[in-house]
């Protein structure tokens, strides 16, 4: 048996996903890309509810799904040292 890329659940051998929508958002995931000024603003200058609107007119701005997005946000402000 072999693991789906994105969910890692159990699958066939000959599979990589296990479903379009796994393979469509671990593209749309790895393919995305968040500026450091952006992480910057949204850590150090806005308070919470200002950081929840700026994450959304992000994720409307570049068409990326919310909830994609917002993991994508806490990974990238974890490798680049903000407290989440």
């Amino acid at each position: 048996m072999s693991q789906c890329l994105y969910c890692n659940k159990k699958i066939a051998i000959n599979k990589v996903f296990c479903s379009k929508s796994c393979k469509e958002n671990y593209f749309q995931y790895n393919s995305m890309q968040i500026p450091k000024s952006f992480l910057k603003r949204i850590y150090i200058f806005c308070n919470q509810g200002e950081k929840e609107k700026e994450i959304l007119k992000f994720s409307e701005r570049h068409n990326y799904e919310l909830e994609l997005l917002k993991n994508k946000i806490i990974k990238e402000a974890i490798k680049s040292g903000y407290s989440v």
